[in-house]
């Protein structure tokens, strides 16, 4: 495990270093100018040139990112064009609210996955498995603001059960968590299905049945736990997805988390943000993975051999 959690933190850090290398060549390559956004449209060439020149932006490629970089080892993320205060304060300041709707959408999705992937398993080739299945290819291809303004269309515009925007209580985070639960369960049903129709078939299985075992006590206390493996590592990919993902669900329904920060960056061009909500959600997902592969073994000790 020692040599694992070793060869994963060398492998963090050389994909963090990607990440960020790849992710500044591309800000730099922008055709947009941060200096000229901070100024304003009706700043003189004097004045953009000013600005510029105190955030380093006249400097090569190379030295600028090397700044970034030996701040980065420093743990200091830079500090915001725009609003001028530093990024780590910004994002921590956001990510409470990312973090529970990360939670409860994952929350929903599995929920959602694990019943309907279950179900079609059960009904193989049966006109519930089709829908199911049909209806998983659909949720997995709808665009997440179409969702998103059809549920604040229906449920808090029509009947005015959840409010439309807002952070703070329950029914805020309802409508947000069931717009990503829906458009992630599909996977989890397609994932689980598969699974579920492999170890239903497993010689364990057909002798719980043989000894007499109910339908039910066979699927959820044989056949489930074994299915669920997937689903871990699933889980641990969605952690990283949630974290830098949610930038159009926070945005229609005004929910001030990481995501709403990014999009306000990218419109503001405020590079030092976009770059650390990017290396968050990197991280997000190398310790997302590094947690289902620590939680894998330990739930089936065939991987743990391996």
């Amino acid at each position: 495990m020692l040599q694992l959690l070793a060869k994963r933190l060398v492998q963090s850090v050389l994909i963090l270093f990607g990440v960020s290398a790849i992710t500044f060549v591309l800000l730099y390559a922008l055709p947009a100018d941060p200096a000229r956004m901070i100024a304003g449209r009706s700043a003189t060439a004097k004045t953009v040139e000013n600005i510029r020149h105190e955030l380093g932006l006249d400097k090569p490629l190379v030295v600028q990112f090397g700044h970034y970089v030996g701040g980065l080892v420093q743990g200091d993320l830079g500090r915001s064009y725009a609003q001028k205060t530093e990024v780590s304060t910004l994002i921590a300041a956001r990510l409470p609210a990312t973090l529970t709707l990360m939670a409860a959408g994952i929350a929903l999705e599995v929920l959602f996955g694990m019943v309907l992937g279950v179900t079609a398993a059960l009904y193989r080739g049966k006109l519930a498995d089709r829908v199911i299945m049909m209806s998983s290819f659909v949720g997995v291809s709808a665009p997440q603001f179409v969702v998103a303004l059809l549920l604040l269309y229906v449920f808090a515009a029509t009947l005015g059960w959840f409010p439309m925007s807002g952070y703070g209580t329950a029914a805020h985070v309802i409508l947000p968590a069931a717009t990503l639960g829906l458009l992630g369960a599909g996977w989890y049903a397609r994932m689980v299905r598969s699974a579920m129709i492999d170890v239903l078939n497993q010689d364990y299985v057909r002798t719980a049945r043989a000894k007499g075992l109910s339908r039910a006590r066979v699927v959820l206390r044989h056949a489930l736990p074994n299915a669920t493996l997937p689903i871990i590592a699933m889980i641990g990919i969605d952690i990283g997805q949630f974290m830098g993902g949610v930038v159009v669900v926070e945005a229609v329904y005004g929910w001030p988390g990481i995501g709403q920060l990014a999009w306000q960056a990218i419109q503001q061009v405020d590079i030092p943000i976009i770059m650390g909500v990017t290396l968050t959600s990197a991280l997000a997902i190398i310790l997302g993975n590094l947690l289902a592969d620590i939680i894998a073994p330990a739930i089936d000790p065939r991987i743990r051999s391996h």
